[in-house]
């Protein structure tokens, strides 16, 4: 089989894999806009940062340092020792995952946050099933078994849909449902990578000796990345949750909808150029020996670097146009209103991407250090500019003051309206100082932030109520009220 054969062959299968991972995304969001409402939508979003958080800490050096040595483990004749290694390390990952979700989920009973328990248990499960799906994952992608990857990737994408639907028809519309069917999914694509990994243990064999040495190598690789893992999880997270505590739920959820459509499929496209490249740069460098092969990899990383910026600014060009219509296809109507976010989440995304994909030359060169301080500065950066930018929205209140405390503490709520009686009180302030008057402290403003919010259906029943509107919908002759 030529090389060039080879090649196109392996290509043909990552992009149908790609290809099933985009198109899954994207009917995912189409049905899940469908059953959610915003501010669901925007409590799943920001479950979904508790199963990055675990996995940015705990599985992301993990699966980049399996990924890494197997290459190396079949060089040198021990790939059962690197596999017994590589579960031994997820065995001791998943228990530490389990002792951190013991710790929240009893914070947050003691602190009353009770309703964020389901939401983030469910989070803390699908970390664990998705992470030790993506190690096993990145041994098939190493072994540059592109079929099987290809098709556990699709099968990936459609259990989501699938799961997520039946969580949301048993448990009711929310995130955790979703949450609920991600893990499930993830958990049989787990189970069907361990299949799948038996067949790599027959042809690659060895006996299982030095268990400790291959773990050893393994956890040196993968500290650097749970050494910045907090870092690029605050620069990940911190969009959402600058968001919640700046707005509300709501604005989070149509946050995460642009997110999908333009972040998310960038990266997938990009993904396709780092599964091709990564089993090839680690083959070329091997044991990094020989200086020809460090130029090669050098100038194909930056290669493909220019290649990702082009096809980024091609995307966002062509999103400029074509946003409306983009969002009338993949979006419920509900979240309309934001279509025009969408080119810039595109650059964010395809910037990003070209980022990762230069960072491949110092992974394959195995000078993971040397991008700590890098990958610090970076994320803690973006996380600042993330709460600066939701703080202060140029040109844009975050609510107006309707009613202040203090009268607050004297209104009487008359269920449409509020009564505000005059402000008789003299100037002797001694029982509001010295005694202790505590109504004006507790109250809290009354305002466009904290009111009750109408929706599509709610700002269309009202407007029903206007005798000109109702003359339109008959298809009468319209009279302008007085």
């Amino acid at each position: 089989m030529s090389r060039t054969y080879r090649l196109a062959k392996e290509g043909g299968w990552i992009l149908s894999g790609q290809i099933s991972s985009v198109i899954g995304s994207l009917v995912l969001v189409r049905v899940l806009t469908g059953y959610l409402e915003p501010s669901e939508y925007g409590h799943l979003a920001l479950g979904l940062t508790f199963a990055s958080l675990i996995n940015q800490l705990v599985m992301v050096g993990l699966i980049a340092g399996i990924g890494r040595f197997y290459s190396i483990a079949v060089e040198e004749g021990a790939f059962s020792s690197y596999i017994s290694s590589s579960i031994r390390l997820l065995v001791i990952a998943i228990s530490v995952v389990i002792g951190v979700s013991v710790l929240l989920v009893a914070a947050l009973f003691f602190f009353g946050y009770m309703r964020w328990i389901g939401l983030v248990l469910a989070a803390l499960i699908l970390s664990i099933f998705s992470g030790c799906s993506s190690a096993l994952n990145a041994v098939q992608v190493a072994a540059r078994e592109r079929r099987t990857a290809a098709l556990l990737s699709g099968v990936d994408a459609g259990l989501k849909i699938v799961f997520s639907v039946g969580a949301i028809v048993l448990f009711g519309p929310s995130g955790t449902s979703v949450i609920i069917g991600y893990a499930a999914s993830s958990l049989l694509v787990m189970v069907l990578q361990f299949f799948f990994l038996q067949f790599l243990s027959n042809i690659n064999g060895g006996k299982v000796k030095e268990l400790a040495g291959w773990s050893r190598r393994i956890w040196i690789y993968a500290m650097p990345f749970s050494a910045w893992g907090i870092f690029t999880w605050a620069q990940q997270a911190s969009d959402r949750w600058a968001l919640q505590n700046f707005s509300d739920s709501d604005e989070v959820g149509l946050y995460a909808v642009i997110f999908q459509l333009g972040w998310v499929p960038i990266g997938v496209a990009t993904s396709f150029i780092t599964s091709s490249l990564l089993p090839i740069l680690y083959t070329r460098s091997g044991s990094l020996l020989d200086h020809a092969k460090n130029i090669s990899v050098h100038n194909t990383t930056l290669f493909f670097t220019k290649l990702a910026i082009a096809i980024t600014l091609l995307v966002f060009i062509g999103t400029i146009f074509l946003h409306q219509w983009i969002f009338a296809l993949l979006v419920s109507g509900k979240y309309q209103s934001v279509s025009y976010l969408l080119p810039w989440m595109i650059l964010a995304g395809g910037c990003f991407s070209a980022g990762q994909i230069l960072a491949l030359k110092l992974m394959s060169e195995m000078k993971t250090t040397n991008m700590i301080s890098v990958k610090i500065t970076t994320a803690s950066l973006s996380a600042i500019m993330c709460f600066v930018g939701a703080y202060t929205r140029h040109g844009e209140k975050l609510f107006e003051a309707l009613l202040s405390r203090e009268e607050m503490a004297a209104a009487e709520d008359l269920g449409d309206y509020y009564r505000v009686p005059p402000d008789l009180r003299d100037l002797n302030y001694g029982k509001f100082i010295e005694q202790g008057e505590t109504k004006i402290t507790e109250a809290v403003d009354y305002n466009s932030h904290n009111t009750a919010r109408l929706d599509v259906a709610g700002m269309q029943a009202l407007l029903m109520k206007l005798r000109f509107m109702q003359a339109i919908t008959q298809g009468k002759q319209a009279e302008p009220e007085e």
